[in-house]
C-alpha cells in the first residue's frame, strides 16, 4: 500500500503539527481580570438574565480556535473531514482541560464541544464572573431558545392531490437529471430539525441505517438526538418522542416534510429531488424550540457521526450536505453576542467538505428580513422561496444582511417553496409553504451534482458556484440595499431560481475528457480548473497569435487577452479580479479553436 503523502497533504500535516505545538505552548495559568473588566466578556442579555442571582445556561467560547484552512490542500472529502475533525479535537483537548478541571472541582454541570471550541455550562452570575476572569475564555454568551422557520401553511391538501412528479421537481428540472441517470446515488444528505419518521414509506429505503435486503436497521452513526430534557417552553407537556431517543422520531412533523423533499419516493409518490441519495439526521428542537447548543451538538454529530452512545466518532461518515430550516431573530435572543459561535461551526463544516444549506426565513417581503443564526453567514448557502408561477414568494425573507452589519448579499439562490407536497408523520403526505420547503430542494440538487461528478464531493465552494452560476436569472422591481432588483444577483432572488439540469451539466463539464498526461488531444491544455488566481494555457505546435476570451453563463465577456505564440508556449492569465463563479472560455489560434468550462474559486 502506498503510504506516501502528496505535497498538499504534507503541507497540511506540517501546519497541523505547528498549530498543535503553538497551542501547547500557549496554555498558561489564567490571568485574573480586575474590577468590572470581566463583564466585557459577557453578553448583556446573559448579565440581565442572571442579575438577580437566578442560574442560567450559557456558552463559553474559548480564545483558541483551530486553524483548519490547510484542509483546502486535501483532495477528497474523507481526507478533509478527517483532518478537520482531528485538528478541532486536538485544539479542544489542549485548551479546555484547565477550564474543565475548574468546572469539575465546583461540580458545575457542563457539556464540551469541538466543532467550535466551546463549553456549555449552567450557573449563576458568580460562576459566570469566575469563568470570565480566566485568560483562556474569549466570550460568554446566552444560550437562548430558538424556533424553526414556521411554515406559512402547515397541513392542507393530502395525498389525493398528488401528481406523478411534484411541481417543484419539474420546475427545477430535476426529473430531467434523473433521465441522465443521476438520482443522488452514492451521496448522503442530512437534516437537523424536529426529528424524522424514518419508517415513512417515502423515507425508509433511503435511510442510511436501513438494510433493504435483510430488512434490518442500525441507527448507529445515522441518528443523534440532541434533545436531552424538556425545553422550558414545553415543560408542562409530554414530548411524544421522549428524550435521548435511540431511533429517529419526529415530534412536530417539520423534519419529515423537509427530508421528503430531499430524497422521498415510494414509487407512487415522487416527492424527492434526489430519490436515490441516503439520509442521516439529528433532532435539534424540542417540538419547535431549540438553543444554539442543540444546533451545535447536531453540527458536531455531522462532522464525525457517532454510535448511539455518542462514542467512536467517524468523520468518514459525515454527510455531503446538511439542510437547516430554523432562525433566531433578535426578539428571541440572538444578537451579535452569539452570532460568532455558529459562524465558526459552519465554517469548520465547510472546511470538512460539507455544504450547509439554510432557509432564508419567512419574514418577507421586507428588505433585510433574513435573521441569524444559520442563514446570515457567508459560509451558509441561503435559500429563498419561489411560487409555482416562478416568482418570489411574498413571505420569502430578503437581504441584505444587517444583523452582523455586513450588508452581505442573501439569499444565494431561490427554489420552490409554495404548496410543496411532501411526507408527514403517520405515512401521510401534505402540502406546506415556506423557505423551509425551498432549502431541501437545493440540498437535493447538491446530491444530484455529486452523483453526476463524484470528484466534486467535498468541494463546497465549487458546488455552490455551480448552483449560483447556472440558476435561472430572476429580477424584480423591489430594491433592497444598494443593489437594484433589476440586477443579478439581487437581494430578493439571489442569483436566481435553481436549475438542477443546468447545474448537473456544468458539473459533468468538469470531468476531464480527452486528456492524456495533462495535455489535451488538441494540443491546448488549460489548468488548473478550478482556478483561484493564475490560469495556465499550454499550447504545443503554436503559430501566430493566440486569443482567450472568457464569458459568464449569460454570454457576457468578462476577460479577453491576446499574445504571440510560437512552438511550445506556456502563457499565464491573471484571473484575480474575475468574480468567483462558473465560466465558458474560448481559445483561438489561426483556424483552431478550443472551448471549455471553467470554475473560478
Amino acid at each position: 500500500m502506498d503510504t506516501s503523502l502528496t505535497r498538499g497533504q504534507s503541507l497540511a500535516m506540517k501546519k497541523f503539527l505547528f498549530t498543535s505545538l503553538a497551542l501547547a505552548l500557549a496554555i498558561t495559568f489564567p490571568h485574573v481580570l480586575t474590577g468590572q473588566e470581566w463583564k466585557t466578556k459577557v453578553s448583556a442579555s446573559l448579565l440581565e438574565h442572571t442579575r438577580d442571582g437566578q442560574p442560567a445556561s450559557f456558552l463559553i467560547l474559548l480564545s483558541d480556535q483551530a486553524d483548519v484552512s490547510s484542509a483546502s490542500y486535501l483532495h477528497t472529502k474523507d481526507a478533509k473531514a478527517a483532518y478537520v475533525y482531528h485538528a478541532l479535537k486536538q485544539t479542544a483537548q489542549l485548551t479546555q482541560k484547565n477550564l474543565v478541571s475548574f468546572l469539575e472541582a465546583r461540580q458545575v454541570p457542563f457539556q464540551r464541544l469541538l466543532v467550535v471550541n466551546a463549553i456549555r455550562a449552567t450557573g449563576s452570575v458568580d460562576l459566570i464572573q469566575a469563568i470570565a476572569q480566566r485568560s483562556e475564555v474569549a466570550r460568554i454568551m446566552a444560550d437562548p431558545t430558538i424556533t424553526f422557520a414556521q411554515p406559512v401553511e402547515w397541513g392542507g391538501v393530502a395525498s389525493g392531490s398528488r401528481s406523478a412528479v411534484e411541481w417543484g421537481i419539474t420546475m427545477i428540472n430535476a426529473d430531467d437529471v434523473w433521465g441522465l441517470g443521476y438520482t443522488g446515488q452514492g451521496v448522503t444528505v442530512a437534516g437537523e430539525d424536529t426529528g424524522y419518521e424514518w419508517s415513512h414509506p417515502a423515507l425508509k429505503k433511503k435511510y442510511r441505517g436501513y438494510d433493504a435486503v435483510l430488512d434490518t436497521v442500525d441507527h448507529n452513526y445515522n441518528w443523534h438526538d440532541a434533545i436531552h430534557a424538556p425545553d422550558p417552553v414545553n415543560a408542562d407537556t409530554i414530548n411524544p418522542c421522549g428524550y435521548n431517543s435511540q431511533e429517529p422520531c419526529d415530534d412536530r412533523g417539520h423534519g419529515t416534510h423537509t427530508m421528503g423533499t430531499m430524497v422521498g419516493s415510494d414509487g407512487d409518490n415522487q416527492i424527492g429531488v434526489a430519490p436515490d441519495a441516503q439520509w442521516c439526521a439529528c433532532r435539534n428542537m424540542e417540538r419547535n424550540a431549540g438553543t444554539p447548543f442543540t444546533y451545535l451538538e447536531c453540527f458536531e454529530f455531522f462532522l464525525a457521526p457517532t454510535d448511539l452512545n455518542n462514542e467512536n466518532p467517524d468523520p468518514s461518515k459525515s454527510p455531503h450536505v446538511i439542510n437547516n430550516s430554523w432562525v433566531c431573530p433578535p426578539s428571541e435572543g440572538c444578537d451579535s453576542s452569539n452570532y460568532e459561535i455558529m459562524n465558526i461551526a459552519i465554517n469548520n463544516l465547510r472546511a470538512a467538505g460539507t455544504v450547509v444549506v439554510a432557509s432564508a426565513g419567512n419574514d418577507g417581503s421586507r428588505c433585510s428580513s433574513i435573521y441569524a443564526p444559520a442563514s446570515i453567514y457567508e459560509g451558509s448557502f441561503t435559500i429563498g422561496a419561489t411560487a409555482p408561477n416562478d416568482t418570489i414568494a411574498g413571505f420569502s425573507s430578503r437581504g441584505p444582511v444587517i444583523a452582523d452589519h455586513s450588508n452581505r448579499l442573501k439569499p444565494n439562490v431561490s427554489a420552490p417553496g409554495v404548496n410543496v407536497r411532501s411526507s408527514t408523520p403517520g405515512g401521510n403526505y401534505n402540502n406546506s409553504s415556506g423557505t423551509s420547503m425551498a432549502g431541501p430542494h437545493v440540498a437535493g440538487v447538491v446530491a444530484l451534482i455529486i452523483s453526476a461528478n463524484p470528484a466534486l464531493a467535498g468541494e463546497v465552494e465549487i458546488i455552490e458556484n455551480i448552483i449560483e452560476s447556472t440558476a435561472v436569472p430572476k429580477t424584480t422591481d423591489q430594491q433592497c440595499g444598494d443593489i437594484p432588483g433589476t440586477e443579478v444577483p439581487n437581494h430578493t432572488y439571489g442569483f436566481g431560481r435553481v436549475d438542477a439540469l443546468a447545474a448537473v451539466e456544468a458539473a459533468l463539464a468538469l470531468i476531464p475528457s480527452g486528456i492524456e498526461d495533462g495535455l489535451s488531444v488538441s494540443g491546448i491544455s488549460v489548468y488548473p480548473n478550478p482556478v483561484s488566481t493564475q490560469l495556465i494555457i499550454e499550447i504545443i505546435r503554436a503559430t501566430g497569435k493566440a486569443t482567450i476570451e472568457v464569458y459568464d453563463l449569460q454570454g457576457r465577456s468578462v476577460m479577453q487577452q491576446q499574445w504571440d505564440a510560437d512552438g511550445l508556449t506556456i502563457h499565464s492569465i491573471d484571473l484575480t479580479d474575475v468574480p468567483t463563479g462558473f465560466y465558458v472560455y474560448t481559445i483561438s489560434m489561426g483556424d483552431q479553436q478550443v472551448q471549455g468550462k471553467l470554475v473560478k474559486e
